[in-house]
């Protein structure tokens, strides 16, 4: 077993390692999180917004309070859904503002023009001008995916010109601001000459804008990414890249984070028509039954921990427990350690990837509600996941269920360690007093 053991760590520490690290440094792989995290807290309120304007109440109700609520929200319906038009209604101008400035940053362009410049360059293709009017339909989940190439694509342009030195210089004397102004004059006919005849070349070619392309090409991996194996296989990988010390989770969200909004999107929109939701994996499903205190759901074995005969333990019990409600268990994987502990190994990999396994079952089902909305993943679990669920009561359920699977699954090995430990200190404890025993003739 120990020698099945050192093969794998060194695969990890060889081949998987060097290449995560090499992924989560690369620039647009950066930039694209970086956007995403500027969008987040329009997104949640946003998200919030439509909870709100969909009570979780039987339409049938006769709860006086339950009563009000949703006569409130259909009667002022549209004045409310107004918030979370434009927000999560638009998230994509967040998401390609967010992407233009972070490269920016690291071209060390100034990042509020180029964040500009990238949200232009998605306008451009992605809100087609017909009858007087732009419509809209790409601006929200169904255009991410074009608001990343985009903005990756007008940043990149615009570092290549300035480092070419193909701009208008202005003299000395001439404020900053007008100079940055005509310093970008450049980037933007380049970009204008470039993607509005792509996207008419596209258009008259397949009868689609760019945005419908990418959404037709990408098609079976949108559908892919919501499906058992793809949740298996996103956290089979996280917890292998934290378990090498690598915060796997910043890679696995910076994949998974368009195809979670492009279906939360498809989600909300199903909500406000009254119809089914079309998809179970999105933020909320991974935050709140697969990450529960932190990646390999390490709340419940901080409650183990403080119970524990071992003095260590029960230590790192009360130093990660309250950070583990608000799913951070940074002080648990180091302070055990789990990272790197061969006798851990089993349990961090396998534990979150059955409650994956558990929630997506049920969910199917029917036994559990399907995630609508963005919540804070800071959210103690069980609260994270009734929020993210229209503040449904099936979900904490799930949730608890969750906690009281992973308890069972770490207690044993937590047993093994325990024991191992007490008997070091046993053993240390012997050691001292023959060195004492030793020592006192000396004295004497």
């Amino acid at each position: 077993m120990s020698s099945v053991y050192q093969v794998l760590i060194t695969i990890i520490e060889r081949k998987i390692t060097p290449m995560a690290g090499a992924v989560g440094q690369q620039r647009h792989v950066i930039a694209i999180r970086d956007g995403f995290v500027a969008a987040l807290p329009f997104m949640i309120i946003g998200s919030f917004m439509l909870v709100f304007i969909f009570p979780p109440f039987s339409p049938d109700t006769t709860w006086g309070f339950a009563r009000a609520w949703l006569d409130f929200s259909v009667n002022h319906r549209q004045q409310l859904m107004l918030p979370y038009h434009l927000s999560m209604g638009v998230m994509t101008f967040f998401i390609s503002v967010g992407i233009g400035a972070s490269i920016g940053k690291h071209h060390k362009l100034d990042p509020v023009m180029t964040g500009l410049l990238a949200f232009m360059g998605f306008l451009l293709v992605a809100a087609p001008y017909q009858d007087g009017k732009i419509a809209t339909d790409y601006f929200s989940g169904q255009g991410i995916f074009t608001a990343i190439i985009t903005a990756l694509y007008t940043s990149e342009v615009y570092a290549w010109l300035k480092r070419h030195n193909i701009t208008i210089r202005l003299p000395k004397e001439v404020p900053t601001g007008v100079a940055r102004s005509f310093e970008i004059l450049i980037p933007v006919i380049v970009i204008v000459a470039t993607l509005h005849p792509l996207n008419l070349l596209i258009e008259s070619w397949t009868g689609m804008i760019i945005p419908q392309a990418i959404m037709h090409l990408l098609a079976p991996l949108v559908s892919a990414s919501d499906s058992l194996p793809a949740v298996l296989i996103s956290v089979l990988v996280c917890q292998v890249l934290w378990f090498a010390g690598i915060h796997g989770a910043l890679i696995v969200t910076g994949i998974m984070n368009p195809f979670w909004l492009t279906n939360l999107a498809a989600n909300q929109a199903a909500l406000e028509a009254g119809s089914l939701l079309p998809h179970t994996y999105l933020m909320g499903f991974w935050d709140f039954y697969l990450l529960i205190g932190g990646v390999g759901s390490t709340l419940p074995l901080a409650f183990l921990l403080l119970r524990s005969r071992a003095v260590h333990l029960r230590t790192i019990g009360k130093m990660g427990v309250v950070p583990s409600f608000f799913n951070i268990n940074e002080p648990i994987l180091f302070g055990m350690p789990i990272i790197m502990n061969p006798l851990f190994f089993l349990p961090f990999i396998c534990v979150p990837m059955i409650n994956a396994v558990f929630a997506w079952t049920a969910t199917k089902l029917g036994w559990v509600a399907q995630v609508v909305s963005m919540a804070p993943w800071t959210t103690p679990g069980p609260i994270g996941a009734s929020w993210a669920a229209n503040w449904a009561l099936s979900p904490v359920f799930m949730c608890l269920f969750c906690m009281l699977m992973s308890a069972l699954m770490y207690l044993p090995f937590l047993r093994v360690y325990e024991r191992t430990l007490l008997q070091q200190d046993a053993e240390k404890q012997q050691a001292d007093a023959a060195a004492q025993s030793n020592d006192l003739p000396a004295r004497t």
